[in-house]
């Protein structure tokens, strides 16, 4: 389970640090891809294969359905850690979320997603000022 929120710097080669904590369950590999909100997607090669096998069930005749397979899977990438738990972060995905020299990595219990750090700041305090209307209209959650 991925949760918490993490400040990292990315190097000039577009290399990220992940958290610590995160690595021993990305041991095996990771997938990162282009996700929602303009920032990054990264899961696990087991949950990224539960991902990818419901996009690619998706029916082709609608446009929409593959516009976001096309989204999800042509814009993934296998990534690998380097020995001081980096990965590398592909040029055409660092612009996609707009990425500089500040990134957030948060834990989103299945994924983590990495944000510009200015865009996220500006995300958060959007939605954190909005929290009670966005609860207000998840009806059935439960909590």
């Amino acid at each position: 389970m991925f949760i918490g929120e993490y400040s990292h710097s990315l190097d000039d080669k577009g290399r990220l640090a992940i958290p610590a904590k995160f690595r021993a369950a990305l041991k095996g590999g990771a997938v990162v891809t282009k996700g929602l909100d303009n920032c990054l997607f990264i899961y696990t090669k087991k949950e990224w294969e539960k991902i990818a096998v419901r996009m690619a069930a998706l029916p082709f005749n609608k446009a929409n359905d593959r516009a976001l397979a096309r989204h999800f899977l042509a814009g993934a990438m296998d990534v690998d850690f380097d020995t001081q738990g980096r990965i590398n972060l592909p040029e055409y995905l660092r612009v996609f979320a707009g990425l500089k020299k500040k990134a957030i990595v948060a834990g989103l219990y299945n994924r983590l997603e990495v944000w510009d750090e200015t865009s996220w700041n500006t995300y958060k305090k959007t939605t954190e000022k909005e929290s009670n209307t966005i609860a207000e209209a998840l009806e059935g959650l439960g909590a």
